[in-house]
C-alpha cells in the first residue's frame, strides 16, 4: 500500500497549510496564530474534541473510531526559530528574525493531513490523539504538556513522533531501537578575575585569558577522558566579556552545551567541566562558578513500538525505503520526555531534494513539500494498523 489515495487527493491543501505556517513563524510558547490555525482545521475536519491550553498554546485533537479499542498518540511540534530567513521564497517568513528553519511547519501540516483523513474515514477501533506541541526548541514544551496532564487527560498506550531528515532520501524512513538522540545539558561558566587598565595587565587578573584556556582544555574531556567507544560533545557557543579596547574586565560569562547518551558519560562530562573550569581559574588566581543544567534526556525508542512503526513505514514506502539509522545523532529532541513517560517510537523521514540540501537551522533551509503526503500517510496507516477495525 503506497501513499493513501485520499491523502494524495488533498496534497495541495496540506501544502497550502504548510506554506501558510512557514510564512507566519512563531517562537516557543508564543504559537498563538499557529495554534488557532490548527484548532480551526481540526474543527473543520470534524474531530470529536479539540482541547487547548496545555503548555499555553498546545492543542490535542481527539478522533474516535469504532468500538472500544485502545488509544495512541501522534505528536508534531509547532514552533519556529529566532533566525532571519534567506530563502527568497514567495512564502518566506513575514516576521523579521523568526523562521521555520527546522521543518516544524511540515510536521504540523503532515499531522493535520492525517487528522483530516482519520476523521473522515474512521477506519479504526479506539481513539487517536493528535498532539500539536509547542516549544520543542529549547523550552521543553513536551515536558510542559506532560506536567499539564497530557497523559492523564488523554490515556494512551503508546505515543509516536517523527522528524524530517534533509540528508535522507525522500520518502525513506529511518529508525533505530534504543537510544537515538542525545541527552543535553546547558552549561554556564562565570569567571571572576580583577579588572584593570589594558596597559597594565600585571595589576589585574584577566578573565578573558582564563576563558580562553578553559575553552581549549574542555576539548580534552571527550578526547582524553571518555572511552573512545563512548559518544559525547562539549561545545562552548558564547563568551561574553569586556566593553572596551583598553579595559581588562572583571568578569566573563560563558555558555555552552554538553551531549551524551549514557548517564555515566553525562556524569563524566559534568565532572570534567567543573574540574577544568575551577582548576584553571584557580591557577590564574581567578574563580569560576559552573552550572551544569541537565535539560533533556536521550530519545530512547521502544523496540516493540518500532516494530509497529516499521510495518506502517513499509506499507507506505516499501521495505527498501525503511532503513536502520546506523549512526546515533547528538542532536536532541524533547519528545524524549514523552518516551520516558510512555512506550513509543521516534523516526525520521528523508526529505532531500538534492545532495546539497540545506540542513535544519540554516537560514536557507525549507521543508520539502513532496514528502507531506508520505508523512501523513504514515501517521494514518500507523493508526489503522495499531487500532484495527473489528470484523462487523
Amino acid at each position: 500500500m503506497p501513499v493513501i489515495n485520499r491523502i494524495a487527493d488533498f496534497q495541495q491543501d496540506v501544502t497550502a497549510w504548510r506554506r501558510d505556517l512557514h510564512a507566519h513563524p512563531e517562537l516557543a510558547l508564543e504559537e498563538v496564530r499557529t495554534s488557532a490555525m490548527v484548532q480551526e482545521r481540526l474543527r473543520e475536519f470534524g474531530v470529536d474534541e479539540v482541547v487547548t491550553g496545555l503548555a499555553r498554546t498546545g492543542v490535542v485533537g481527539v478522533i474516535r473510531g469504532h468500538g472500544t479499542g485502545g488509544a495512541i498518540g501522534l505528536r508534531a511540534d509547532m514552533d519556529a526559530l529566532p533566525m532571519t530567513e534567506e530563502t527568497g521564497l514567495p512564502y518566506a517568513s513575514k516576521t523579521s528574525g523568526k523562521m521555520h528553519a527546522c521543518g516544524h511547519d511540515g510536521h504540523t501540516a503532515m499531522l493535520l493531513g492525517a487528522a483530516k483523513y482519520l476523521a473522515e474515514t474512521r477506519r479504526f477501533d479506539g481513539t487517536v490523539y493528535v498532539i500539536f506541541q509547542p516549544a520543542e526548541e529549547n523550552l521543553n514544551g513536551g515536558k510542559v504538556m506532560i506536567d499539564d496532564g497530557l497523559f492523564e487527560r488523554f490515556p494512551m498506550s503508546q505515543v509516536f513522533g517523527m522528524h524530517n531528515k534533509p540528508d535522507g532520501a525522500p520518502g525513506t524512513f529511518y529508525w533505530r531501537d534504543g537510544p537515538m538522540m542525545a541527552a543535553v545539558a546547558n552549561v554556564e561558566i562565570d569567571i571572576t578575575g580583577k579588572g584593570a587598565h589594558g596597559a597594565h595587565p600585571d595589576r589585574g587578573i584577566d578573565p578573558i585569558l582564563v576563558a580562553s584556556q578553559i575553552v581549549t582544555a574542555l576539548q580534552s574531556i571527550v578526547s582524553r577522558r571518555l572511552d573512545p567507544t563512548e559518544a559525547g560533545v562539549v561545545t562552548i557557543g558564547q563568551i561574553i566579556g569586556g566593553q572596551a579596547y583598553n579595559i581588562i574586565p572583571q568578569t566573563v560569562h560563558m555558555k555552552g552545551t554538553a551531549r551524551w547518551f549514557e548517564a555515566s558519560v553525562g556524569d563524566k562530562l559534568e565532572h570534567g567541566i567543573r574540574r577544568i573550569a575551577t582548576g584553571i581559574a584557580a591557577s590564574f588566581d581567578a574563580t569560576a562558578e559552573v552550572v551544569f543544567d541537565r535539560v533533556i534526556p536521550p530519545v530512547v525508542n521502544n523496540a516493540d513500538s518500532n516494530v509497529a512503526a516499521r510495518h506502517a513505514m513499509a506499507s507506505v514506502s516499501g521495505e527498501a525505503r525503511v532503513q536502520h539509522l546506523d549512526r546515533l545523532t547528538l542532536g536532541a529532541e524533547d519528545f524524549a520526555f514523552m518516551l520516558e513517560a510512555k512506550q513509543g517510537s521516534y523516526c525520521m523521514l528523508g526529505s532531500a531534494r538534492t545532495p546539497d540540501d540545506f540542513m535544519p537551522h540554516h537560514p536557507k533551509y525549507d521543508f520539502n513539500d513532496e514528502v507531506l503526503s508520505i508523512g501523513a500517510s504514515y501517521w494514518a496507516t500507523l493508526a489503522e494498523q495499531l487500532l484495527p477495525r473489528a470484523e462487523p
